[in-house]
């Protein structure tokens, strides 16, 4: 009887799709994809927790496949593709039909510049992840990014305000993401820090404040959380500046 090429061959059985790292992946793609459907039938505030759960499995996925030793070329594209579905077209659509429809070409121009933002930002990180410093991001991430156009809707459909009323303003912070995402801004990457190590009290204090305001208003912690971090990016900007200004001073 003859036996299967598949059955014998180990480097065939190598080619194969690791099914748990690849499973949490196309759970962060149907989060995103459910935030689409969601948004299209009104359901603005289910559309954005879709959004921050397809971050919170995206952050999974990748330390699952290190852990488990499952990490493949495969799973770094199906990664990608994910991502710009979940954090390039959902966030961009959910705003568009929450508020920036009203704006005619101007609404969906806005809604385009974060999609294509995103789509440019995770292919200069995928050609640049063997060069680029570890510490920090080139750019704003596209899932942070998300976030502020998601938070933003949730906090506003969660205080009772219609989509729009603030159009302008959706407008504004959805081209902000955008072209966040494509500037040469650094972002701590909070890859160095270590669980293990201690920390000062006042540290973890903070980090115990920090949940117990996440409880008790989620949709506005969250967004103020993201809003900072995109902004951080401006001020390292502006510190490297005024140093770079300060320094011929001194040599002189």
């Amino acid at each position: 009887m003859r036996t299967h090429k598949s059955l014998i061959d180990p480097t065939l059985r190598k080619k194969g799709i690791y099914l748990l790292p690849n499973l949490i992946t196309t759970s962060a793609l149907f989060a995103g994809f459910y935030a689409i459907v969601q948004a299209m039938s009104g359901r603005y505030d289910q559309a954005a927790v879709a959004i921050f759960v397809a971050m919170v499995l995206d952050g999974l996925d990748g330390r699952v496949a290190r852990l488990t030793h499952t990490q493949s070329p495969f799973g770094a594209e199906f990664d990608s593709l994910s991502d710009m579905v979940s954090f390039g077209v959902a966030p961009a659509l959910v705003a568009y039909v929450w508020a920036l429809q009203g704006l005619g070409k101007l609404g969906w121009i806005g809604a385009f510049i974060f999609c294509v933002g995103a789509a440019l930002r995770l292919a200069r990180f995928n050609t640049k992840l063997d060069v680029a410093d570890k510490r920090f991001f080139q750019g704003l991430p596209s899932p942070s990014a998300a976030a502020v156009v998601a938070g933003f809707v949730w906090v506003l459909d969660d205080y009772g305000f219609v989509g729009k009323d603030v159009s302008w303003l959706a407008w504004g912070v959805t081209v902000f993401a955008g072209v966040s995402m494509v500037s040469n801004f650094r972002y701590y990457s909070f890859k160095e820090f270590n669980m293990r190590k201690s920390i000062p009290f006042v540290a973890l204090l903070l980090i115990i404040l920090g949940f117990a305001l996440l409880t008790y208003k989620p949709p506005l912690v969250l967004f103020l959380f993201f809003v900072a971090y995109a902004l951080s990016g401006y001020v390292l900007w502006l510190m490297d500046l005024i140093k770079k200004k300060k320094t011929p001073a001194a040599a002189e």
